[in-house]
């Protein structure tokens, strides 16, 4: 099996920190980013379709993001530099809901966290330039965007702000609701 499951300290169900096996010598490494017959067998079924990239300098708060109507499991990996990634969940009746979930994913141990449909996700850049590539399990809709407050503190999120001074935030993102005012219907969840 080219991938490991690694405990993510949360009772939160669904998000899954995963552990490529790495083959490197001194010409460098390699390593599989995904491979469906070994996601299935950790039990991440979804079919991906879309890929994404983004780039962030150190400080940059991007999220909480999520699709209403459609919700969009990821995968979600560093390829340059560390992320403190976050995964918030919204699922109505969910058990855990309005709680959180955090792995630091970097460049040299390359785990990736597997975020669930029904959850916001969001990450806060901890080096100095960060790249960060998803796999989604649901095309991007602009018209389906939704969003959660990054400091909500009904939320509570324990950002390691203290390694980056004062966050970096869009305007689009400092103005999205907090949790109690999050109005949505995500497919198969009501709320």
């Amino acid at each position: 099996m080219p991938f490991d499951v690694l405990p993510l300290g949360t009772a939160i169900e669904g998000p899954v920190l995963i552990e490529p096996r790495i083959f490197g010598d001194d010409r460098g490494f390699l390593l599989e980013t995904y491979r469906r017959d070994a996601f299935l067998a950790l039990g991440i079924e979804e079919e991906f379709v879309q890929d994404n990239h983004s780039r962030s300098r150190r400080g940059v708060i991007r999220g909480m993001h999520f699709q209403r109507r459609h919700g969009q499991a990821k995968i979600v990996r560093v390829v340059r530099g560390r992320v403190f990634d976050v995964a918030v969940d919204l699922r109505a009746g969910s058990p855990t809901e309005g709680r959180w979930c955090a792995a630091r994913l970097d460049d040299r141990k390359m785990h990736m966290m597997y975020v669930p449909a029904g959850l916001a996700h969001g990450f806060l850049a901890l080096s100095d330039e960060v790249e960060l590539v998803y796999k989604c399990a649901a095309y991007y809709d602009a018209a389906d965007e939704g969003g959660l407050r990054w400091d909500d503190p009904d939320v509570g999120i324990e950002w390691p702000l203290e390694e980056v001074g004062s966050p970096i935030v869009s305007s689009k993102d400092a103005g999205l609701p907090r949790l109690s005012e999050l109005e949505f219907r995500l497919e198969g969840v009501a709320r």
